[in-house]
């Protein structure tokens, strides 16, 4: 493995469209959503062991959930785990994770994974990550693996490559971001061939980035800078929790990716999911003869189709009949029965718990 590798999970977000079994206390990374007995987070780590050294895996998470990752990474040192004391989006904390590898390891390329993904054939994962590092090694490139849309989804944002503009290795420069399209734009982007999904899989080195920062990101750039004696220190913590709060709420994207002149595309060969929601989780697993995706030990079903019934509850018999394409999820103080075709209202749903003296229930 080469020492100069590294990866960063983001597991800092809170889940809120996969509510009631993504809480606030405990989001949907430290949950086995796939009934499968390990954790989205868990899944993730385990899949870059192979191609990165375990030492050079890092964790950047919410203070709040530092204790998580210690109970789900058992084996992951403190000084992997990067606790941010607020939600300042992407931005900020991937300057942050550049300036600790960067004091370790000024030749550092490192990969930016989601602790959430879905990722169905892991051997082409590595293949097209191994591609990205090599690419990364010598170019001064800011890289975005990116997938080859299977359909004209309206949750993804989109990556728009020139197709006339390749290297030897299928990476294309890229055009333009798009944010989430309706659904006409979509079906258009699809139609046209070089649009992929925006997958929020990076690989850069830790040279290229600051570089691009200290252009596109100043302000984050001046901040951040300040706490290079205090990086991989015990002064660490104490400088981020006094300084990190004043940067900019800002992701990656806007902040470097949309103005950079040195950003590439690799389209990714492998089967991913975002899990951004209930849906995508349905379409990802395998289902009864009816439809039905089942995450639950003991059942009763009759006349139910097309739905997806999570229960936490091992004990628990669950009887269902009359039901056509519904989200039926059971955790703890929450139970949740709604249709799939309305499931992007699950956030709001989040919101109103907030709003009316229910924040139990998050």
């Amino acid at each position: 493995m080469n020492k100069n590798h590294y990866v960063a999970i983001m597991a800092g977000g809170v889940g809120s469209r996969f509510w009631p079994a993504s809480r606030e206390a405990k989001p949907k990374q430290f949950i086995d959503i796939l009934g499968i007995g390990k954790s989205l987070l868990q899944m993730t780590y385990e899949r870059f062991l192979p191609l990165i050294p375990a030492e050079n895996i890092l964790i950047v998470t919410n203070k709040m959930y530092v204790d998580l990752v210690k109970m789900h990474l058992p084996d992951v040192k403190d000084s992997q785990i990067l606790a941010e004391p607020s939600r300042n989006n992407t931005a900020p904390c991937l300057a942050y994770t550049a300036f600790k590898i960067q004091k370790t390891n000024p030749n550092a390329i490192f990969i930016v994974a989601s602790s959430d993904h879905l990722i169905l054939n892991e051997n082409a994962f590595l293949e097209n990550i191994a591609q990205g590092l090599a690419f990364a090694e010598t170019n001064d490139a800011l890289l975005t693996l990116a997938i080859t849309p299977t359909s004209p989804n309206i949750g993804y944002g989109y990556v728009q490559f020139n197709r006339n503009d390749a290297n030897n290795d299928g990476i294309f420069k890229v055009k333009s971001f798009k944010e989430k399209p309706n659904l006409e734009t979509a079906r258009a982007f699809v139609a046209a061939g070089n649009y992929l999904w925006n997958a929020g899989i990076f690989v850069w080195s830790v040279k290229s980035l600051l570089k691009s920062y200290k252009i596109h990101a100043v302000d984050i750039f001046d901040i951040l800078k300040k706490g290079e004696t205090a990086y991989n220190t015990e002064g660490e913590q104490n400088f981020i929790d006094e300084h990190y709060p004043r940067t900019p709420n800002i992701s990656v994207d806007f902040a470097i990716m949309e103005k950079a002149d040195n950003v590439y595309t690799l389209p990714g060969t492998f089967a991913w999911s975002d899990l951004g929601a209930w849906s995508a989780l349905y379409t990802e697993s395998e289902k009864d003869d009816n439809g039905n995706v089942v995450v639950c030990e003991h059942v009763v079903l009759s006349e139910v189709s097309n739905c997806l019934l999570h229960v936490k509850n091992t004990d628990k018999l669950v009887v269902m009949r009359g039901l056509d394409d519904f989200i039926v999820v059971d955790d703890d103080n929450a139970l949740l029965i709604y249709p799939k075709s309305k499931e992007q209202d699950i956030k709001q749903v989040t919101e109103i718990l907030k709003t009316t003296g229910k924040k139990i229930f998050l």
